[in-house]
């Protein structure tokens, strides 16, 4: 009696009966996809020699998004065609999906940034991105299901399609209220258990959240002084400890960033290309109108305008 024939039992209870294999399958896939890709990132930054390192064509570096999105549109398309009746077809094409979401997922920060930020601290917005669809894979893979799904079901002519709308709704609602206070893992988990829902759209906000800039600050300080006392209290440690997880599975996000600053705005006036004169009034009447009403540009005076904001790196000299 070995091991595989203890898990069996359960394997097929809990994963095959129900029909949850493909998504057992997504989920292997998705986990070896990572725990190889980040093995390859980090032989490749210690400078392995064995190891053949990063893909080029013509001196053009290929990152691993470009095969995860490859195999995620082609596992996608194969899913359509493979019918119902072919468990291992669909189990297979599953596999190769959570592959392909693997490989995208751990440059989740490039795609969101559009910057190649992989080793430094935004890009540890990958890691957090494949810890949050391995834990929402698994709670689905145990048999839970956001409220209002166990309905869907029996949205027949027997079904109340106003009740599963209102526990969506609801839901919904509760779970937008705790991610704008900045509570991402409570939001998500959330929707598999309700009741953190309801305590995270309860509870105070983040300081540095949307909800806490459009609540808070000038017009709340107290609570704005609780929510940063309860941050250096109890999410600060809670993040040390993440980080030193993340580090421990996916390698050192300790690259300088090197951020664009944003160009500080000139006051000074643009270089004119054209000198400008309004149109001299015409004597007369009240009746009387200026000759054509418009402004005369006088063209003879251009090269000598743009050679002087030439010579003065692009600054407007006062017309006379």
């Amino acid at each position: 009696m070995g091991p595989f024939s203890t898990l069996q039992p359960w394997f097929q209870g809990s994963v095959v009966a129900p029909g949850r294999l493909p998504l057992f399958a997504f989920l292997v896939g998705l986990l070896t996809a990572f725990v190889g890709i980040r093995a390859s990132v980090r032989l490749i930054r210690a400078g392995v020699r064995w190891w053949p390192g990063n893909i080029r064509l013509g001196g053009l570096h290929v990152h691993h998004v470009v095969f995860g999105v490859v195999l995620m549109a082609g596992a996608g398309v194969a899913g359509l065609v493979v019918p119902d009746g072919r468990p291992v077809w669909r189990a297979a094409v599953a596999v190769a999906f959570g592959i392909g979401t693997g490989l995208v997922l751990d440059e989740f920060a490039l795609i969101l940034h559009l910057e190649d930020v992989y080793w430094t601290e935004r890009g540890r917005t990958s890691v957090d991105a494949v810890f949050a669809a391995v834990a929402l894979s698994g709670m689905m893979l145990t048999g839970l299901r956001p409220p209002g799904f166990h309905h869907w079901g029996r949205l027949g002519p027997g079904g109340d399609p106003a009740v599963f709308a209102a526990e969506v709704a609801g839901s919904l609602l509760l779970a937008v209220i705790t991610l704008l206070k900045g509570k991402t893992w409570t939001g998500l988990v959330g929707l598999f258990c309700p009741p953190l829902l309801v305590v995270g759209a309860l509870r105070l906000g983040r300081p540095r959240a949307p909800w806490a800039r459009w609540r808070y600050g000038p017009r709340r300080p107290d609570r704005q002084r609780r929510a940063e006392a309860r941050e250096r209290r109890l999410r600060m440690p809670l993040m040390a400890a993440k980080v030193r997880l993340q580090e421990l599975l996916a390698g050192r996000h300790d690259l300088p960033d090197h951020r664009r600053a944003p160009a500080p705005r000139s006051r000074a006036p643009r270089c004119v290309d054209r000198a400008v004169r309004a149109c001299p009034r015409v004597r007369g009447g009240q009746g009387a109108r200026p000759g054509n009403g418009r402004w005369i540009y006088e063209k003879n005076r251009l090269s000598a305008v743009k050679s002087v904001c030439a010579h003065n790196g692009g600054a407007s000299t006062p017309m006379t």
